[in-house]
């Protein structure tokens, strides 16, 4: 059994930025738990060809960790991995974090007042507080398609992707559209004989403002004081006031979905496959996506665009809703993660030993500030329910919730409490705050079934105000908001 104070699950932006702070903080009684043998979540995993950040690279990084050095404005994976490994090494936390190490399921100890962490390696973990940096992008969300067994070729998730697999001259069928497929899809285009995309709902597709850093700008940014703080400042804002749009001016959205429409007609004359590419439903209602290669490699002539649904997968390829059989070599599934329901694949027993998933599964997803949930005391989930955005940076969201839980801890140690945890009311009245605002929004009110929604229609994904608005609401613990308990 390893003891330490506080024991955090995951490497990605999360993870270390929670480790970070925590250093910052002068808490160094703590471990970070990673499965792979580096730093990097998503962006070490995600390898598949055109990776790449939809949020501007000095918006989308540590606030406190800015790199004047970004070759383009929204930077690829290699490039953010590169950021993530070289943060790690330079705020020393490499030495607190046990590599290859997977967590397979956590239990909290009433009598001891501490979390049990089991994990695969057999070596289980102790300690006073939990921080899960588990991210809701690491669980590649592969449909189950009759036949899909018998397939002859390579198979893969483009978040698995297979890079032994040479798909040069062969016929590639992609399942799926989403935020991966449309980065990926234009490169492999350029490499496959023959590829057939199969589309079950069109996304809404912008244009990317994606240019090369000048060195003009890096030097200035490397040597005028503020200089880069001000730019990251600018992009700040600017993202911000996507927000309006989203969160319930609807009458906002008009004047975007023109800029997509004259985007996709002056890439595709075709007014057949362009009504294929064009959505039903209302821009941000889903992910809303860019890209200045996507619309036009449907114009290729070894590019096919399917919207006939698929039936079955045989050994030589995919049948289509109609019965038609679309020959293939390899098939690559595009269709995104489990998210909303990521925590049925986490094995967590709180108070009284109720299973998590199981009261996610019966009540709801319901958290207090999208990170601590009654019942579950000492843990805290970044990046939970209701805390991923629509229009700006999540690493704000983060950065915003390594200081409350900061926060929380000296609360703690303040009133000398052994476990804290929201209170079901203080929980409750946050939550019904948050869906009553997400049903003003565009994800309820767009007219589209997202993976932002659960099972039931609710949006347990994300955050309906405004980022900034977020800090306030974490800058200080409410005690009143907690049930706080002394030592046993």
């Amino acid at each position: 059994m390893i003891t330490k104070d506080i024991v955090i699950i995951g490497t990605g932006f999360s993870g270390m930025g929670m480790a970070m702070k925590l250093r910052a903080a002068g808490r160094d009684d703590f471990v970070v738990i990673e499965k792979a043998h580096d730093v990097g979540g998503t962006w070490r995993d995600n390898t598949y060809p055109g990776c790449e950040c939809d949020i501007p690279s000095h918006m989308y990084s540590f606030s406190y960790e800015l790199n004047t050095d970004w070759s383009k404005s929204f930077s690829g994976q290699r490039e953010i991995h590169e950021y993530m490994r070289t943060v790690a090494d330079e705020q020393g936390i490499r030495p607190y974090i046990d590599f290859g190490v997977e967590v397979t399921g956590a239990s909290w100890d009433e009598s001891r007042q501490r979390w049990t962490i089991r994990t695969t390696g057999g070596d289980d973990y102790e300690a006073r507080f939990v921080v899960a940096g588990v991210g809701g992008l690491h669980i590649p969300n592969v449909p189950e398609i009759t036949g899909a067994e018998t397939f002859a070729g390579p198979r893969f998730h483009s978040a698995q992707w297979d890079h032994s697999v040479d798909l040069s001259g062969k016929k590639v069928v992609v399942i799926g559209t989403g935020a991966s497929a449309i980065q990926f899809i234009p490169i492999i285009a350029e490499q496959v004989e023959q590829l057939t995309v199969f589309q079950r709902t069109p996304a809404w597709v912008l244009p990317k403002k994606d240019k090369p850093t000048p060195e003009w700008r890096k030097q200035a940014f490397a040597k005028v004081p503020g200089a880069q703080r001000a730019y990251r400042n600018a992009l700040y804002w600017g993202l911000e006031a996507r927000a309006i749009a989203f969160n319930g001016h609807l009458n906002v959205l008009p004047f975007a979905e023109k800029i997509v429409k004259r985007h996709m007609e002056k890439a595709i004359p075709d007014p057949a496959l362009r009504a294929k590419l064009t959505p039903d439903y209302r821009l941000g209602c889903k992910r809303v996506l860019q890209s200045n290669t996507y619309y036009p490699t449907f114009l290729r002539d070894n590019v096919e665009l399917s919207t006939d649904g698929v039936r079955e997968i045989t050994a030589d390829g995919v049948i289509d809703g109609n019965g038609v059989l679309h020959e293939a070599d390899v098939i690559i599934y595009g269709t995104g993660f489990h998210v909303v329901d990521a925590f049925d694949y986490l094995d967590i027993k709180g108070r009284g030993g109720v299973d998590l998933a199981a009261q996610f599964r019966e009540g709801g997803v319901e958290t207090y500030m999208g990170m601590m949930i009654n019942g579950f005391p000492n843990l805290a989930f970044m990046l939970g329910p209701n805390t991923a955005l629509g229009h700006n940076s999540v690493v704000f969201m983060i950065e915003q919730q390594t200081k409350f839980i900061i926060r929380l801890l000296d609360e703690m140690d303040g009133l000398g409490a052994a476990a804290a945890e929201p209170t079901l009311q203080a929980q409750t009245a946050f939550n019904e705050e948050i869906q009553r605002l997400v049903e003003k929004g565009i994800w309820t009110q767009g007219g589209c079934t997202s993976w932002y929604l659960d099972s039931h229609g609710k949006n347990r994904t994300i955050w309906p105000k405004f980022t900034f608005q977020y800090w306030w609401e974490t800058r200080k613990v409410d005690q009143l908001a907690f049930a706080w308990e002394q030592a046993a």
